[in-house]
């Protein structure tokens, strides 16, 4: 009997050790605006040569911790500084702060909120030039990254007096071999988030 109880508690004591080797651990998901790049691509002349570039400073308005990637970022509300465009040239990064988003209301900031479904699918709900609106993404999870793309209409946030100023102040650099100028108004926007992996004891 003595050998019986013996026997029966080393096997309980083994399952319980082994059960605590194969149990994994748990995370926490956070975004973290120093590994998060929003970069943008503007176009220009009629052949719809790209121009792109990126935004230095993002800020997170409603930081969280999460159980999934995925949620770590749905909800994420923030706010990135005009002021800090950065398209690798100094000339043609003042003529966006001052005649671009200088020809908008309210435009210190580009504000919003992220809302990410369960298809891969979402929006994002943008405030520019005083105006909120939404508009569609897609985005891919790649075990702690994630990334957004999108295409935007300027017309939708009432930005042709924006596009028309940026378009004199650069009209022969965005003038193409069939002598017009143009400015688009499309922008497409690749955002990419290395999230923050903290474990939960």
């Amino acid at each position: 009997m003595k050998k019986l109880v013996l026997t029966l508690l080393i096997v309980s004591i083994a399952a319980v050790s082994c059960k605590k080797k194969t149990e994994k651990p748990k995370f926490s998901y956070s975004v973290d605006p120093k590994t998060s790049v929003v970069k943008w691509t503007a176009y220009k002349t009629t052949e719809k040569i790209p121009v792109s570039g990126t935004f230095k400073t993002i800020e997170i308005v409603n930081a969280k911790e999460a159980n999934s990637p995925k949620e770590a970022l749905n909800g994420i509300e923030f706010k990135i500084p005009v002021n800090s465009i950065d398209s690798k040239n100094e000339d043609r990064d003042t003529k966006l702060v001052k005649d671009f988003f200088g020809s908008m209301k309210d435009t210190n900031y580009l504000s919003g909120t992220i809302k990410l479904n369960d298809n891969g699918k979402g929006f994002v709900h943008l405030k520019m030039n005083g105006i909120g609106k939404d508009f569609p993404i897609t985005y891919v999870i790649s075990d702690q990254i994630i990334e957004i793309n999108a295409a935007i209409n300027l017309d939708n946030w009432q930005a042709n007096a924006a596009i028309d100023a940026l378009n004199k102040v650069c009209f022969d650099k965005h003038k193409g071999a069939d002598g017009i100028s143009k400015t688009w108004n499309e922008v497409t926007l690749n955002i990419k988030t290395y999230l923050k992996m903290n474990e939960v004891k």
